[in-house]
């Protein structure tokens, strides 16, 4: 009786190795990326108050591989002096990096990141604007996936002022992104509505990840009318769409966070 007793534990110990091992095999392999576009209003909520916490919570509840992240303040008065994308990156656990758009109130504003994974490489790309209009930029960091394969993350956020304005900008990234080596991400907030014509210059290089039946809206959170945060990638044949989701929170942010989840094809 004692040996099908010590041959059953043994199975039972080879089982409860074997699972971590397989679960790990498959995170080492996976082209699995999970993408958040999130403006978060420089820090402060729709209640007017700086709340980095409730900003970081709903990242967290997501739990994304990466994010952009748009209306991020640097060291400006307004929001304490406080560098807003480290202070996330530590809430969250993730690297953060910040790229400036213009100078503004003691400090500066622009796009930031979060990732999952270190940076191969990082650039802020300056975008066109109209005169009067507020600088733009696009940050891209390049990373490395658990799989090994490397791609490109873009961040931007487009002028709200004018349509020409955002019309240059979109001009911009495809001439700058879609020359990249690597499969390419790109997210923000872009103040355009698909099928207006910012979107359709994006389109002629970009495929978009929302239903052009029936297009998410992601503004304002308190009750979405508008289409404005998108994700999308390049080139088309490189990446497959697998899941996409409008979070809504009516007090961290006056948008909705973004999140699709796509995987990345050999």
């Amino acid at each position: 009786m004692k040996k099908p007793l010590h041959r059953t534990l043994i199975a039972l110990l080879l089982m409860l190795i074997a699972v971590p091992v397989s679960a790990q095999s498959e995170a080492k392999d996976s082209k699995i990326v999970k993408v958040l576009s999130f403006n978060v209003l420089g820090g402060r909520t729709t209640k007017g108050d700086l709340n980095f916490e409730v900003v970081a919570k709903v990242i967290r509840d997501i739990d994304p591989d990466l994010v952009a992240i748009q209306e991020v303040d640097f060291k400006v008065n307004r929001s304490r002096k406080v560098d807003l994308v480290t202070e996330l990156g530590y809430r969250t656990n993730m690297v953060p990096i910040f790229a400036r758009a213009m100078y503004y109130d003691g400090g500066e504003y622009g796009e930031g990141i979060l990732s999952r994974y270190s940076f191969v490489s990082t650039r802020n790309v300056p975008l066109p604007y109209m005169e009067g209009e507020e600088p733009r930029s696009a940050l891209e960091v390049v990373v490395e996936l658990p799989s090994k394969d490397t791609i490109a993350f873009v961040g931007t956020h487009f002028a709200h002022e004018r349509a020409a304005g955002r019309q240059l900008q979109a001009k911009m990234v495809n001439q700058v992104f879609t020359e990249n080596k690597y499969p390419t991400l790109l997210a923000g907030d872009l103040n355009a509505r698909p099928g207006s014509d910012t979107i359709n210059i994006l389109e002629e290089f970009w495929t978009s990840t929302y239903d052009p039946k029936n297009p998410e809206p992601t503004y304002p959170s308190s009750g979405p009318r508008s289409k404005i945060d998108y994700i999308m990638y390049h080139p088309n044949n490189k990446w497959r769409v697998l899941n996409k989701e409008v979070i809504v929170d009516t007090y961290a942010s006056d948008h909705c966070a973004y999140l699709v989840t796509l995987e990345l094809i050999d």
